[in-house]
């Protein structure tokens, strides 16, 4: 049996497990670029755990998350009849405007959690950090789901998005680390409202 064949009857029959499963590997492997190709990480300063938090946020929230919206979008959505254009912007509209702030948001307060913070850290986290992240959101997601809710069916959705998205996660890999990697490398210090409570000092992505 071909490796197509056997994923296709893997994802009609777990598709949220199928689905939660290759978009922490996809993740996992963001991470993995963003610190090998633009932290410039040799093997012997890699951070496996971080690499590995992020593959259980995708585990855990990015794939669980993404197929019950898109399963609540086809749905309500989908299932309305009408023209298909106009069901695939509205579609959109409400992935951008209602479901893209709401889940960047938990993704940064999740990796803020990972990373020891409290929650006045991961407060100041998401101020520093959740304009940025949303407004290039805005610039590529709203294209990748015109084409993928127009033209790709439900079960193969999370797939497309996920595997555009190794390129986000590289980005958002680096981006929600980009102040831990400033502060172990000595480029900045840590501030008195940053400092981690639990008594561990402040490490890339733990």
């Amino acid at each position: 049996m071909s490796f197509s064949r056997l994923y296709n009857r893997a994802l009609m029959r777990y598709p949220v497990l199928v689905q939660s499963v290759q978009s922490g590997l996809l993740m996992g492997a963001g991470d993995v670029i963003a610190q090998g190709f633009i932290e410039r990480k040799d093997w012997k300063s890699f951070d496996g755990m971080r690499a590995f938090k992020f593959f259980g946020i995708g585990f855990c929230v990015g794939g669980p998350g993404l197929r019950k919206w898109y399963g609540v979008l086809d749905r309500y959505v989908g299932k309305t009849g009408g023209n298909k254009a106009v069901t695939t912007l509205k579609k959109v509209a409400l992935d951008q405007l209602v479901f893209a702030p709401i889940f960047l948001g938990t993704l940064i307060g999740t990796i803020g959690l990972l990373q020891g913070r409290n929650v006045a850290q991961i407060q100041h986290k998401l101020q520093n950090e959740y304009g940025d992240i949303l407004l290039t959101n805005y610039y590529i997601w709203p294209w990748v789901q015109l084409a993928n809710f127009y033209l790709v069916p439900l079960n193969y959705q999370v797939l497309l998005v996920q595997s555009v998205a190794v390129f986000w996660n590289t980005y958002l890999s680096w981006k929600t680390n980009q102040h831990e990697t400033a502060i172990k490398q000595g480029a900045i210090k840590t501030l008195p409202h940053e400092a981690i409570t639990s008594g561990e000092g402040d490490s890339v992505a733990s």
